[in-house]
């Protein structure tokens, strides 16, 4: 059977664009940032506008290229979790199935953005978080909270932007990595451009014996990743042409249910094409037409006879967004995005294919006014299959001083039932789609100098959750429903330093993810955790401390996973200032923890690795 069904969704052009789009290759995007106007302090996935963070009404993390450097872990789910509100789920080492629950939700409550394009599979399950690798990273933009009024289905939990690698000017990039069972990995990048445009790429390649991923089995199981991203961009005038593309295939090995080894190979890539001109100073418009690819083909057949197990995915995208500034304090944001979605699943002899239409209108006004602050947004969205759908987000900052806002934020989202749950097993064509109403209530203060203090209250009440239901004890048969309520309330606390020499960043969580119908806890995710991340320089030599305590967790059949302690130690020397070397000790104190049950995690390990850069 499939470990990890990821797919894509296919996308059709709109309006006189129809059969360009057709001819195209065309992925759901939003905007990317310029390329040659590197983001720092701000942020764009908040609201599909660059923005400055101090700006931002939504709750926002950003992990930044520093972050990514120091950290050497080997994959995406690695950097997430230590920060407040991120669980991850994960079922082994590098490469294995990994989830990420925001605030309590479920694993496919998450959109993840790769350049502004959406890779969540149109099969079940989130996106591939254990294919994406650091290496190729520039930042990491987490918004938290309903985001389904800027990007449609499955917003329910918040959204996660990865936004690969700029290299502007003439300059490259290469380092190499070793650490415990025998994982290697090596990675060259650069760019170069000039007046008119530039143009950036890199490539890394990932390789790893791995561990026993079941507790009851001493059997390794490895894991190979190369990946591909480039971005280019040219100037004509007042029109400026990009496109951005990431690729990454591999194998990964891992134990089936009886434990036989198996593995299977895994192809995901996305590929946009923007357009972006002027039409008058005030008016910034961009078209993107965007496609994504999705592969997982089963090595091994279920039983004889039978073809292997797969899945696949295809989507293409249209996305029109115009940007009107009406006045210096009040931006208009409205747009268009229409999605063509291709999915095939096959699995033990039996299979479905599915292709599914949407089409989908937003309009977003943010409105700064003295010490209030106002962003008001809406969509509608046309189904093929679910019919029409809207979503809304209010947000309201009041600015009690210079230092002090606090911000009150309304919204829903909904997640409309992948293929799989409509057709695969226990398939049900009659679902309806989840759909989550969502409060918060938030306190950001700024103490003289570099410290902050943040303060979030949260309720996201989810309704129409999906869960098997077992009609027949005997055969086990039974089907989707719309059968589940769930109720999370959080409270969030975070403080921030920076100075020259340090940087302290510590977060905690305090949440109840009840589930509504059955009772008790939601699975996999911890009531309270506490992130620590701390960096001190002394001269060339940069020292590093990563900390996460979580509390226990419930998982399948009433289990309960115990809480544990991570830290994790880093150190870099800048040798020059084109030369680094590093370490990094993952797990220091050999915690013995499971993210899933029955399924091992990594013991304290040790990477070494070198960067250098030329120019």
């Amino acid at each position: 059977m499939v470990k990890h069904p990821i797919s894509g969704a296919r996308v059709a052009a709109a309006a006189c664009f129809v059969s360009f789009i057709a001819s195209s290759a065309a992925v759901e995007a939003t905007p990317a940032p310029d390329a040659a106007e590197p983001l720092g302090a701000s942020v764009v996935t908040a609201t599909r506008t660059v923005t400055e963070i101090d700006e931002v009404l939504a709750p926002v993390i950003v992990i930044t290229r520093e972050e990514l450097a120091r950290s050497l872990a080997p994959d995406v789910a690695g950097l997430l979790r230590f920060h407040a509100g991120i669980d991850i789920g994960r079922n082994g080492g590098a490469g294995q199935l990994s989830s990420v629950f925001i605030r309590g939700s479920e694993g496919n409550h998450a959109t993840l953005l790769i350049d502004g394009v959406r890779i969540n599979p149109g099969t079940i399950g989130g996106a591939a978080l254990q294919n994406i690798v650091p290496e190729s990273i520039e930042r990491i933009e987490i918004v938290k909270g309903p985001r389904s009024t800027l990007y449609g289905t499955d917003a329910i939990g918040g959204v996660i932007n990865v936004i690969t690698r700029n290299y502007v000017g003439n300059e490259m990039h290469a380092g190499a990595a070793y650490g415990r069972y025998d994982t290697r990995q090596a990675t060259i990048a650069g760019g170069f451009g000039g007046e008119r445009g530039d143009v950036a790429l890199s490539g890394s390649w990932l390789e790893s014996d791995g561990f026993p991923t079941r507790s009851a089995s001493d059997i390794d199981r490895g894991y190979d990743n190369t990946s591909v991203t480039v971005k280019g961009r040219m100037h004509f005038g007042p029109v400026e042409v990009g496109v951005r593309g990431w690729h990454t295939e591999g194998n990964t090995q891992y134990l089936d249910f009886f434990l036989a080894p198996i593995d299977q190979d895994f192809e995901n890539s996305s590929l946009a094409a923007e357009v972006a001109l002027r039409p008058t100073g005030n008016w910034l418009s961009r078209l993107t037409v965007s496609r994504v690819a999705d592969e997982i083909l089963q090595r091994q057949p279920p039983f004889a006879g039978a073809p292997n197990d797969m899945v696949s995915t295809r989507r293409n995208a249209f996305d029109w967004q115009n940007d009107v500034l009406l006045g210096g304090d009040n931006m208009l944001t409205l747009g268009a995005l229409l999605t063509r979605e291709d999915t095939r699943e096959q699995s033990f002899g039996s299979g479905h294919a599915e292709a599914t239409d949407v089409d989908m209108i937003f309009v977003q006004d943010r409105l700064d006014i003295g010490r209030h602050n106002l962003l008001v947004a809406f969509a509608g969205l046309d189904h093929e299959t679910f019919g029409r759908e809207s979503t809304w987000n209010v947000d309201y900052g009041f600015d009690l001083g210079e230092r002090t806002r606090v911000i009150a934020s309304a919204g829903s989202a909904f997640r409309a039932p992948d293929s799989t749950d409509r057709f695969g097993f226990g398939g049900n064509p009659d679902l309806d789609p989840e759909r989550s109403r969502n409060y918060e209530l938030a306190l950001q203060h700024r103490i003289a100098g570099a410290h902050q203090l943040s303060l979030s209250v949260f309720r996201n009440d989810i309704d129409d959750l999906i869960q098997f239901v077992v009609l027949d004890p005997d055969t086990f048969e039974g089907e989707n429903r719309n059968v589940q309520e769930a109720k999370i309330e959080g409270i969030e606390l975070a403080y921030e330093y920076a100075a020259d020499t340090w940087r302290v960043r510590a977060e905690g969580l305090m949440q109840d993810p009840q589930d509504r119908t059955a009772g008790g806890r939601l699975i996999r995710r911890a009531r309270d955790s506490f992130t620590l991340n701390a960096v001190k320089t002394f001269g060339p030599l940069e020292l590093g401390l990563d900390t996460l305590v979580t509390g226990n967790r419930h998982d399948f059949g009433g289990t309960i996973l115990d809480g544990y302690t991570l830290v994790n130690l880093t150190a870099r020397w800048f040798v020059t200032d084109a030369w680094t070397v590093q370490a990094g000790l993952e797990n220091a104190l050999d915690e013995q923890y499971e993210l899933a049950n029955g399924f091992n995690t990594t013991d304290r390990s040790l990477t070494v690795a070198t960067r250098v850069e030329f120019r």
